[in-house]
């Protein structure tokens, strides 16, 4: 299999930059946005940068019917993951493969559902430091793709998908089990994402010893109960490395979600917490804290002004 139409859906962070990059490598007559009539007018417009450097995209409205990607990447927040896959449906033929750059496990769900396992190729995207104001895009670290197939054997939509990355000078990783992967980084979001938004704080107040760090812990161990009754193993090391890792970053940076709920956005809470306490009523066991999470998030964001 060989991709030559690649089509992006959803124009966040990570929308463009990885529009940027596929465009910048292949042109914008390979590479292209899907957008309804409003938004593709709205880009249009005004214009995305990256780096500083005005992005040349280009928009396919959703209505189209004779445009078929090879290579579809979906790129929207969870809230808009319904709409995303009406969207694309269109552009979806015989050999098209799907891959989603969202955080947690349930948008491959959907996918799979609305379009038939073989399109899906399951994805984990992890890194990056883009930061998005308005149009404007900056990052100094762009990350990288994990990338697996539903039983991490090497498939031929694999092979086609890192071969294009690999055209694009694009790092990704076909590690041995994407799912352990995908898991592994729903731990880390499950816990600092949401226990930053319900503290209202920074990276440096999930650094100090206190109540914040407890129950960040305590979340994350409910997540490592989740994966072991699905059927993935995460041990307290992972639990040990993810805070490795958070104690080196800058104390007064933020995650997406307390950055959500600064700007009064609607959150990702349905990706965290909503999907371990749908999992633990899913098997019988408990998920206190996710439960606790999950309703300060719905007070905060019902809030909002």
């Amino acid at each position: 299999m060989r991709i030559n139409k690649i089509a992006l859906i959803g124009a966040g962070a990570l929308g463009v930059l990885y529009g940027n990059r596929l465009t910048e490598a292949f042109g914008n007559e390979r590479v292209y946005f899907i957008a309804d009539h409003e938004r593709a007018a709205r880009y249009q417009k005004n214009p995305f940068t990256c780096n500083g450097r005005i992005c040349d995209f280009r928009y396919v409205e959703d209505a189209v019917k004779n445009e078929t990607a090879d290579l579809i990447i979906i790129a929207v927040k969870y809230t808009g993951i319904d709409n995303a896959v009406k969207s694309i449906r269109n552009f979806v033929g015989e050999e098209t493969v799907i891959i989603s750059l969202l955080n947690g496990i349930a948008s491959e769900k959907v996918i799979a559902e609305s379009f038939g396992q073989e399109h899906l190729l399951y994805c984990v995207a992890q890194g990056m430091d883009a930061v998005k104001e308005g149009p404007h895009l900056h990052y100094d670290n762009g990350g990288i793709l994990l990338l697996g197939s539903q039983d991490n054997t090497k498939t031929a939509h694999l092979e086609a998908v890192a071969e294009i990355l690999e055209e694009a000078d694009i790092p990704y990783k076909i590690p041995q089990d994407i799912h352990y992967c995908l898991w592994n980084k729903l731990m880390l979001n499950t816990g600092v994402n949401q226990i930053a938004a319900v503290f209202a704080t920074n990276y440096g107040g999930l650094q100090k010893e206190g109540e914040a760090r407890k129950l960040m812990l305590k979340a994350m161990e409910e997540v490592r109960t989740a994966a072991a009754y699905e059927g993935v193993r995460l041990t307290e090391s992972d639990i040990t490395e993810w805070m490795r890792v958070l104690d080196t970053l800058n104390p007064e940076g933020m995650p997406s979600m307390r950055q959500d709920t600064k700007a009064h956005r609607k959150t990702e809470v349905d990706l965290f917490s909503g999907t371990i306490c749908r999992l633990g009523k899913k098997y019988g066991f408990e998920t206190p804290v996710n439960d606790f999470l999950y309703e300060q998030i719905l007070k905060i964001e019902a809030s909002y002004d």
